[in-house]
């Protein structure tokens, strides 16, 4: 997978996300939709309305996980790790991420998170994700990932993706996002560093999904630590 490491990480510095174009084809995206009732594949369903998460259904995977998505998880993380490494720095936040994916990986399990992350997620008409973040323990890499494996207006309409953005003793600013089937967006999983006149401060941010109007929406979650 050949992506423009730099343009990524200038968006991921600027904007907290940035969002890389067709990194799975269709015959990938429909493979994964395929699979989603097989229950081998899967360690546990939430259906969110139980929880008051929103209006859907996601299955966190099993290890081992499927080829396709650990790979994505394998050939993503060490070109974030330098983008972590960076934010953590200029936050002056005691934390460094190891530069191998093994390697984290190894960190977690010590420290009691050995369950996978990656999910599938599932919205029917109506549904919708409320704010959020994806936090499982104590141990946690600062991005994540999420690929559309449906195509807005062809396959639904509505799900936007949606970032709100907390800055300190401001107002929250509300980022609208609509990739395409195939699309990998890459985002913040719960702050960012942003420069401002003194130096860089932090700033908290949440993801959800806007409501499904019809049609049904499948995604791809590929989140780097594993869960407590």
């Amino acid at each position: 997978m050949h992506l423009d490491w730099p343009t990524l990480t200038e968006s991921l510095n600027n904007n907290g996300y940035a969002i890389a174009s067709k990194i799975l084809n269709d015959e990938d995206c429909a493979q994964l939709i395929s699979q989603y009732h097989d229950h081998a594949l899967y360690r546990k369903t939430v259906i969110m309305e139980r929880h008051d998460f929103g209006l859907g259904e996601y299955k966190y995977f099993s290890y081992p996980l499927p080829e396709i998505v650990q790979a994505l998880r394998e050939s993503i993380y060490p070109n974030l790790a330098p983008v972590a490494n960076n934010w953590m720095r200029v936050l002056n936040i005691d934390v460094q991420y190891p530069a191998g994916f093994e390697d984290f990986m190894e960190n977690c399990h010590i420290g009691g998170q050995s369950r996978p992350t990656p999910l599938i997620l599932k919205y029917e008409q109506g549904g919708y994700n409320a704010l959020h973040q994806d936090l499982y323990g104590d141990i946690y890499f600062p991005m994540q990932a999420v690929i559309f494996l449906s195509e807005p207006g062809v396959d639904h309409e509505g799900g936007e993706f949606v970032l709100i953005e907390q800055r300190p003793r401001a107002q929250s600013k509300a980022i609208v996002l609509k990739p395409r089937k195939g699309d990998m967006l890459i985002f913040t999983t719960n702050f960012r560093p942003v420069k401002g006149i003194k130096g860089y401060y932090r700033v908290n941010m949440k993801h959800g999904v806007s409501e499904v109007t019809c049609g049904d929406r499948y995604t791809l979650g590929i989140i780097f630590h594993d869960a407590a």
